[in-house]
């Protein structure tokens, strides 16, 4: 039963899912399987539709945008790009709410490039890091400052706009982690501008995993070498000559051996059914949905860690359960009974998306009162 689904900051599901993954992947293997010289023909054309889906998602200009693994390996493949030096002397500015897995990235880069990585603190009992706060840390001795757009442990959404006009006061590099909301809320690389974006194809765009992406600002791409290299880093990948290496003037200078394209074929037909469909839609639904969660929380008089104001807020509604409660028994009692959570310590997440239903609401309403005996 999906109607209680509220995993979309995590996976993501829609209608046909399985069924369409399963047939991508039988293609492909019906393709790579035959004695002939038809695999490549078939496999790069489809990897660069995926491409084509998430420029059109970010709004992003042709040649600025290819595939990684996962976002950590787009932002380490980002800054060993810069300039030698670029960085040294200099800061990187991070909230202390971004996803683990940058911070372990940017923490571990930070003796080699020779600049000191700054973490914008949580004030005390504050669950996300305040726009102010991040604002105030930011200095001009700033070189890069990778934001968060939205909060995966509180759904928090930055003001986008007011944070990187000041950035750009700073002169800094801008880049914007969009994973927990790119799918369902509107996001353009041009307004505001940034540098680069990343992100990947799990969550509300339903993908899989191993279909990140990196976007580049055009104007920033030639001035980028990136250290990894190899024969799909140039602009034509059957130059044999091993003294003629040259970079590709545009994205692909970020490719390098032979691209891996399971999962951009895997993802593929997510991307392709997201774009079909009414996306003001998809977002009014959830919503709806995350209204009437937090009316449950108020109801249970469960915390809310996620801020109430629309604006402020992603496609998830976080509670904070009682220490007296073991928050994984809870979700494992939920998922026995069909509802689908997860939990980040005592914090309970909850994602409606396009299969979740009112319904699923109440469900996970009755379920969590008797729960927790409120």
């Amino acid at each position: 039963m999906q109607d209680a689904y509220f995993l979309y900051h995590s996976i993501g599901m829609y209608p046909g899912k399985e069924a369409d993954l399963a047939c991508a992947m039988a293609g492909f293997a019906a393709i790579w399987g035959r004695p002939n010289d038809s695999q490549w023909g078939y496999v790069l054309p489809l990897r660069a539709r995926f491409i084509d889906r998430w420029r059109a998602i970010l709004n992003a200009a042709p040649q600025t945008v290819t595939t990684f693994d996962n976002v950590t390996a787009a932002v380490h493949s980002l800054i060993q790009s810069l300039p030698k030096g670029h960085l040294r002397g200099r800061t990187v500015l991070v909230g202390a709410d971004c996803f683990p897995s940058n911070h372990f990235l940017l923490k571990g880069m930070a003796e080699a490039h020779g600049f000191t990585l700054k973490t914008v603190p949580l004030r005390q009992g504050a669950a996300h890091v305040e726009d102010e706060d991040f604002l105030d840390a930011w200095t001009p001795d700033v070189g890069l400052a990778l934001l968060t757009w939205v909060s995966s442990t509180t759904s928090h959404r930055i003001d986008l706009a007011r944070i990187v006009a000041h950035g750009r006061r700073m002169g800094s590099l801008i880049g914007v982690d969009v994973t927990q909301a790119i799918g369902l809320i509107p996001f353009d690389v041009n307004a505001p501008e940034v540098d680069f974006t990343v992100t990947t194809s799990l969550k509300w765009m339903c993908g899989t995993p191993g279909a990140g992406v990196l976007y580049v600002s055009p104007r920033l791409i030639a001035h980028l070498t990136p250290s990894l290299r190899g024969w799909f880093s140039q602009e034509n990948p059957f130059n044999w000559d091993i003294t003629r290496f040259a970079y590709a003037p545009d994205i692909r200078r970020f490719d390098n051996g032979t691209p891996g394209c399971m999962a951009a074929l895997a993802s593929l037909p997510a991307l392709d059914w997201h774009a079909a469909q009414d996306h003001a839609a998809i977002l009014a639904h959830n919503r709806r949905l995350t209204a009437q969660l937090i009316e449950m929380a108020d109801a249970l008089n469960l915390p809310l860690v996620t801020p109430r104001a629309e604006d402020q807020r992603g496609g998830s509604i976080m509670l904070r359960l009682p220490d007296t409660l073991a928050t994984p028994d809870i979700v494992a009692a939920l998922r026995a009974q069909g509802i689908t959570t997860d939990n980040r310590s005592q914090t309970l997440r909850l994602s409606p998306g396009i299969v979740t239903t009112e319904a699923g609401v109440r469900r996970l309403h009755a379920a969590l009162a008797s729960l927790t005996g409120r």
